[in-house]
């Protein structure tokens, strides 16, 4: 095989095609090559229309994964993102960021790009690929067919991962999938997890279709990826609606469509979740957190971080 891998613009470069194929018995293992860092995915065909993929990427240097996806039918996919962030940057200028802690739903038919990863971050996410005919024969066409309306990748919801849902995905991590009964058990809790971040899809399309199109979904896109940004030193919500092309009562609906959330309620959670990170690696204090996600004084950080996660920042300071 031709080599294809380069070190272009400060990234490494490698075609999916490179990547290592390991068939086992219930699965595929795709891995990255030794000298890339550590990478590896475990895939499983459910059903003839359901797959699930299960990703670990620690790259040794900052890695893009060119792929090209040409499907036959489009498909919808669920990404769970349990620890670190990536990012999908289309040939077209488009790009998504599947951040921890986010469900992101998109649809596609095709798209060319690449999968970026940071180097020495670590990065684990779970994705569930469903065709079209699965989407019909539990919603109806009359509910599937408005999700499938654009070419290339369309981000359909950004939401916080479900409870339910995170219950779900540690019991499909804690599975043996060398087992056939356990393969039977990893089904149901696809199916589970499905149902709680689905859900509200099709409740939304139903109820908003009409009201919300796809200049909607970039607004509120364009406004997320300003936070995610800038979360140390935000603009105010007028200022951020000015920026991403609307007024502050329609960014406010955006959010709460598409996010589920308020603008300040979003931002909120990026800060909670970089300093829960920081304290985690244990080489940060809560002062040194505080500052470094936008607070001034470290006892309002403290205050807020107690109220979202239920535990103060020095307990996890201490425990890591």
């Amino acid at each position: 095989m031709m080599e294809t891998k380069q070190a272009t613009a400060k990234r490494w470069r490698i075609s999916s095609d490179e990547l290592q194929f390991h068939p086992q018995k219930n699965c595929l293992h795709q891995s990255l090559p030794e000298d890339l860092g550590v990478g590896r995915s475990a895939i499983f065909q459910l059903d003839p229309d359901l797959s699930y993929i299960e990703t670990r990427y620690t790259p040794s240097k900052d890695l893009a994964v060119l792929s090209r996806i040409d499907y036959q039918e489009p498909r919808l996919v669920v990404t769970l993102g349990l620890k670190g962030q990536s990012r999908f940057a289309e040939k077209n200028g488009d790009e998504l960021v599947f951040n921890e802690g986010y469900t992101s739903i998109t649809t596609t038919r095709s798209s060319m790009g690449e999968r970026q990863y940071q180097a020495h971050k670590p990065t684990m996410q779970l994705r569930f690929a469903l065709n079209k005919n699965w989407l019909n024969r539990y919603f109806g066409e009359h509910k599937t067919n408005p999700l499938f309306n654009k070419s290339g990748i369309q981000l359909l919801s950004y939401r916080p991962i479900s409870p339910q849902a995170i219950c779900a995905a540690q019991q499909l991590l804690n599975c043996n999938e060398s087992r056939e009964t356990n393969r039977i058990f990893m089904h149901g809790q696809v199916m589970s997890l499905l149902a709680f971040e689905l859900s509200h899809l099709c409740a939304d399309k139903r109820r908003n279709s009409a009201e919300f199109n796809q200049k909607d979904a970039a607004i509120a896109k364009s406004a997320r990826d300003i936070l995610f940004r800038e979360f140390k030193n935000p603009p105010s919500v007028e200022e951020l609606s000015k920026r991403a092309g609307t007024n502050q009562f329609k960014l406010k609906k955006l959010f709460h469509h598409f996010f589920n959330n308020t603008p300040y309620g979003l931002l909120l959670e990026i800060r909670m979740n970089n300093a829960y990170q920081l304290l985690e690696s244990g080489q940060c204090q809560v002062g040194i957190a505080a500052d470094q996600v936008g607070y001034s004084h470290a006892s309002n950080f403290s205050t807020a971080f107690i109220k979202h996660f239920g535990i103060s920042p020095k307990a996890i300071s201490k425990k890591h």
